[in-house]
Order: C-alpha cells, then structure tokens, then sequence
C-alpha cells in the first residue's frame, strides 16, 4: 500500500458530473483512489469527502457487483474491511486517464454548454 491519498486529490473536478464516465458518477474518482492498492473506506473518503458516505458505499457495491473492485474483510483485531481495484478494474487506468486529460482541458466549454441550455430552456418554459 502507498502513503495516504491527498484530500486535494480531486479539487480540480468540483463536483459537476463528469462528461465522461464509467459506471457511476464516483467511479472514476474511487478507480484513481485505488490505483495505488488497496485502501480503507475511510481512506477513500479523504479526497471524496464531497460524496456522502452512503452514496460512496453504494458505489463501491456496485463497482464490486460490476467486477471492477474487491472487498476484502481482514478478521484481525480491530476487523476492517478494504476495498481493491481488479484486473478488469485496472484495464480502466488509460481510458479513464484520457477522459481525465479530455475534461481538463474541454470541462469549461462543457458546463458553458450546459449553462446555455438551461437558459434556453428556462426561456421556453
């Protein structure tokens, strides 16, 4: 396992949901927390602490329904459980690292979009 994750990890996405994803909207962000092995929830929640807890639990069910993640349950004392990416998780590294750059640079023009089409929207309403 690598040091601790840095709770600026995700600052620069903001909490807009992203215009590329994979699964859920947390996904992404929970595949990038684990890239470096297997982490506690609470560890995840460092750089998520904008996902409620119950939202961040339900998407790692699903992400371990999907295959994409693993729960382990360690029975010593204290118990812990810890959550790690798969082999198929993993083969999401380079695209999910292609959105990431893709949003970068075009997640302004994105959310401009958006914000023109909601106006345009409110305007017919």
């Amino acid at each position: 396992m690598t040091g601790p994750l840095d709770s600026e990890l995700f600052a620069s996405c903001g909490t807009v949901r992203p215009p590329i994803q994979v699964g859920g909207k947390w996904d992404a962000q929970i595949i990038f927390c684990l890239l470096g092995g297997a982490r506690r929830f609470s560890e995840i929640q460092v750089p998520m602490r904008h996902v409620a807890p119950k939202v961040l639990t339900e998407s790692l069910r699903t992400m371990e329904r999907d295959g994409f993640v693993s729960r382990t349950v360690h029975s010593e004392s204290p118990r812990h459980v810890t959550y790690a990416l798969t082999s198929l998780g993993y083969t999401l590294r380079q695209p999910l690292q292609a959105a990431c750059e893709w949003s970068q640079q075009h997640l302004s023009e994105v959310i401009e979009s958006r914000q023109q089409h909601e106006t345009g929207l409110a305007r017919r309403a």
